[in-house]
């Protein structure tokens, strides 16, 4: 709904804004602070990236206080295993579970580029 109003309302991004649209948006809560989740389909993720920066800040300014972070809407396949032996092809890397939890990572920072990660262990 705030989309469509600032198609509207802003000339500049209205032609950007024509050809988008989202699957679904979800309120969460990140220490005490409220964050809007915006799930775009994975095809239109470049074309969002292009103006970003944009949305962002005209979304965060009619949801004052609340950060706002655009991701694209991506599909997790099952590993193989004995109970579900079906007769398809072999699952994409990107469909893996770790695949998708990477790129969700790198659509929540987009535009920086995340150069090195740790792993932190612990002993019981």
């Amino acid at each position: 709904k705030a989309l469509h109003e600032l198609e509207a309302n802003t000339p500049d991004l209205k032609a950007d804004l024509r050809e988008l649209y989202i699957v679904s948006a979800k309120e969460v809560d990140v220490n005490n602070k409220q964050a809007i989740i915006v799930f775009v389909p994975f095809p239109l993720l470049k074309k969002t990236h292009k103006i970003q920066s944009r949305i962002i800040r005209e979304l965060e300014k009619k949801f004052s206080g609340k950060q706002v972070v655009i991701i694209g809407n991506r599909k997790i396949v099952q590993k193989e295993s004995r109970s579900n032996r079906k007769k398809r092809q072999s699952r994409p890397r990107s469909r893996t579970l770790t695949a998708v939890h990477e790129a969700i990572l790198d659509d929540i920072v987009y535009p920086t580029e995340i150069t090195g990660k740790r792993t932190r262990t612990r002993l019981d």
